[in-house]
């Protein structure tokens, strides 16, 4: 989003589900890596950190999920509802019933220079997402609206990247508008 960054790491994701969880796994072959966030809902797009934004269903509204993960394993996540209610934090119960694995330390205090390729994974129970959105979960068929972004605001090279474009000038990720289309098999 913007001008190109100086640095411009690769980022990978892929999408898998059962009739119970949605599961992400990240590789990242970056540098000036950070991790500072110690607490979940905390600012982790400051950190080196991967982003799903989605919509779990194809109506277009103005709901969606925001889930933002900093190379630690330590996230934010909202759901958002711009008509109704803003943003709502998940609540740490919720939090706590999903599976995360991260291959770097959960805090990164002093910036790694060095090419780093780093993995991070989660699982999302269809339960918690229920709690705060009218789901069905997927089947064959069933079609999301997403995006996949890795930025980096706080680091000593700064980067925002979508996996489906979004048009604005200045990196902003709150666009449903410029989400891409997955399809579950």
């Amino acid at each position: 989003m913007g001008e190109k960054p100086e640095h411009f790491p690769r980022v990978e994701a892929k999408v898998a589900y059962d009739s119970e969880r949605i599961y992400i796994i990240w590789k990242v072959d970056d540098q000036y890596i950070r991790a500072v966030a110690k607490e979940h809902q905390g600012p982790v797009f400051q950190d080196s950190c991967v982003e799903f934004f989605f919509i779990p269903d194809n109506l277009g509204g103005t709901e969606y999920f925001n889930l933002e993960m900093n190379c630690g394993g330590t996230m934010l996540f909202h759901h958002q509802d711009f008509k109704k209610k803003g943003s709502i934090n998940i609540t740490k119960d919720d939090i706590n019933q999903m599976n995360v694995a991260h291959s770097m330390p959960r805090l990164v205090k002093k910036e790694i220079q060095e090419a780093t390729t780093w993995y991070l994974e989660y699982s999302i129970p269809f339960s918690i997402l229920a709690n705060y959105y009218q789901l069905q979960a997927p089947k064959s068929g069933s079609v999301w609206k997403a995006n996949f972004y890795k930025c980096a605001d706080k680091t000593s090279h700064p980067h925002w990247l979508t996996w489906s474009e979004v048009d604005h000038p200045t990196p902003r990720f709150h666009l449903p508008e410029f989400f891409g289309t997955l399809v579950f098999e």
